[in-house]
């Protein structure tokens, strides 16, 4: 009997997410540790809670995720982004209420490249005209 779960991918930045819903107790696993560990800072926990907490279904399922690259902030936000996805696929009726929300939508802003012969993306070495 296989068992039922739903994937969903999620990306910010340079981080991917790969989301895992199984019907459980509301477990959230995040690389082999729960997501309280794994994110030292309350704020990223939150927010990557937000769609299981906007649809109500935090105690139905169990969250397990692999996420790689990026920093804290981008891991996150891919999980975010991914974890809503997930969701509907788990339930096609939450769509709209995700989708209203934003978590859905990839967010597509990137580091600029740093230009050759500058300091960085936007910063130029001082001209002296003398």
């Amino acid at each position: 009997m296989a068992i039922e779960q739903y994937w969903g991918t999620g990306r910010r930045k340079t981080s991917v997410a790969r989301v895992r819903l199984i019907p459980g107790s509301g477990q959230f696993i995040v690389n082999k540790k729960p997501l309280e560990e794994y994110f030292d800072r309350a704020d990223h926990v939150q927010y990557a809670r937000q769609p299981i907490e906007l649809v109500s279904k935090s105690g139905n399922y169990d969250v397990i995720v692999n996420i790689r690259g990026g920093g804290i902030s981008g891991q996150a936000g891919a999980i975010l982004h991914g974890l809503a996805r997930a969701l509907v696929r788990a339930d096609d009726s939450l769509k709209p209420t995700l989708k209203k929300a934003g978590f859905l939508t990839r967010d597509s802003r990137m580091v600029e490249r740093q230009k050759y012969g500058q300091k960085g993306a936007r910063a130029r070495y001082q001209f002296s005209k003398r």
